[in-house]
């Protein structure tokens, strides 16, 4: 007798991995209420699963594979397209809320006469972002924004993926 022929089909191994759901991955920080505040203010905006989010501060997270360290992470907010394009401080907050559709909200940090503001205003912002959070009566968990403070060498807004 014959085996009844099985209409599964088994994957072929060399086959190109199948893009990921989302659009864009943004870094966070799981230890910070500011960014935990955003990325929650995000999850519920997100009703179509474009954006992932990935916990910086979570055990057996590897900044490396992402091309950077940690503490690059935790300085400024950092994400990430499927193709491996990284985006830093707020044209990461850019492509965010595009995904979204709230991509509006944020388009005026991105205007050629306004960007260096806005890029400066949110320097300031994230290197102070543990006095801030204190003053508005929100503590870091264990000192996490006291790790970095937005001091990391700044690379390029944008660049190719890593290797």
């Amino acid at each position: 007798m014959n085996a009844p022929h099985s209409t599964a089909m088994i994957p072929d191994p060399r086959a190109a991995p199948a893009p990921p759901a989302w659009h864009f991955k943004l870094f966070y920080d799981g230890q910070c209420p500011f960014c935990l505040r955003e990325i929650a203010w995000l999850r519920r905006r997100d009703r179509d699963g474009r954006l992932a989010f990935e916990d910086i501060a979570a055990p057996g997270f590897d900044a490396v594979a992402y091309g950077a360290t940690r503490d690059e992470l935790l300085g400024v907010m950092h994400g990430v397209f499927p193709d491996g394009r990284v985006v830093r401080r707020l044209a990461a907050f850019r492509a965010a809320y595009r995904e979204v559709g709230l991509g509006w909200l944020l388009a005026p940090t991105g205007w050629p006469l306004l960007r260096h503001v806005f890029d400066a205003a949110y320097t300031v912002f994230a290197r102070h972002r543990a006095r801030l959070g204190r003053l508005a009566g929100r503590e870091c968990w264990q000192g996490a924004c006291e790790a970095s403070r937005g001091d990391a060498p700044d690379r390029s807004e944008a660049s190719g993926p890593r290797g």
